[in-house]
């Protein structure tokens, strides 16, 4: 098992990558912290760890908050006596121009996606560097380094998380914590559908939009992204620090 004996913390593992991130891990010997605002879904993603195998806690965080997040981080410890995998997958999706985005827009985009990792990150390494080190695996994007129309406030947060990434890995290399970003491309999420359901889109108009500007010609899974957390939160990718990997069916090759 790749991850036994590991301990992980997945924010967002209520529902789609975070999920299937959380029961990947389980299937590779990780015991999961499961951390969410969803209550319903982070039970269920609990269930479905323990299907695996594993042992799971559910902590109700949101990342923007300071508090909730030392919370996360002490009752993980509590539970499994170590940290040694953080994976800031919580996202907020705000999209729109510029001109659209009010000031509680902004707040609440950068608030989960860029401050909640750093808050995450700042309140974890303790922990990983009593354990004699760790991996830290954010959630990026294909919107990390493309523009995209009405798209300002999604994708200034998500790109702010190439730079915040590459700068700790400088700075906790010497504690032998590796820090890394997946960048998906579009994947079949929760989120996703209800995006599909609210514009009342076809099969047809879903493949036009999104799936025909991958190469591989189709919407990625969440499993499919977990894999690429598996490889970068494991000791496989031991002198892997301070990237990105595109997880995006050939998006960004064109």
């Amino acid at each position: 098992m790749r991850l036994k004996n590991k301990v992980a913390i997945i924010t967002g593992g209520g529902s789609g990558i975070g999920r299937a991130t959380c029961q990947l891990f389980a299937e590779q010997g990780a015991r999961v912290v499961v951390a969410d605002i969803n209550q319903k879904g982070g039970k269920e993603t609990v269930a479905l760890v323990e299907k695996a195998g594993s042992k799971a806690v559910l902590v109700k965080a949101d990342v923007s908050q300071e508090d909730q997040v030392k919370r996360l981080i002490k009752r993980a410890v509590q539970a499994f006596g170590k940290l040694d995998i953080l994976v800031n997958n919580a996202a907020a999706f705000v999209f729109g121009r510029v001109e659209d985005a009010t000031l509680e827009d902004w707040n609440r985009v950068l608030g989960t996606n860029v401050l909640g990792p750093a808050l995450c990150v700042k309140h974890a390494v303790p922990e990983m560097k009593k354990a004699g080190g760790g991996a830290i695996v954010t959630i990026g994007s294909i919107s990390s380094f493309i523009a995209q129309p009405d798209y300002v406030p999604y994708n200034t947060s998500k790109s702010a998380l190439i730079n915040m990434t590459r700068c700790l890995a400088m700075d906790l290399a010497p504690f032998k914590i590796r820090a890394n970003v997946v960048c998906p491309g579009v994947i079949r999420t929760p989120t996703l559908q209800r995006i599909i359901e609210e514009r009342r889109m076809t099969p047809e108009e879903i493949q036009r939009e999104w799936g025909n500007y991958h190469l591989l010609k189709r919407l990625g899974e969440p499993r499919e992204i977990a894999q690429a957390v598996l490889f970068l939160a494991s000791d496989e990718a031991s002198f892997v620090t301070g990237t990105h990997l595109m997880v995006d069916g050939g998006y960004t090759a064109h």
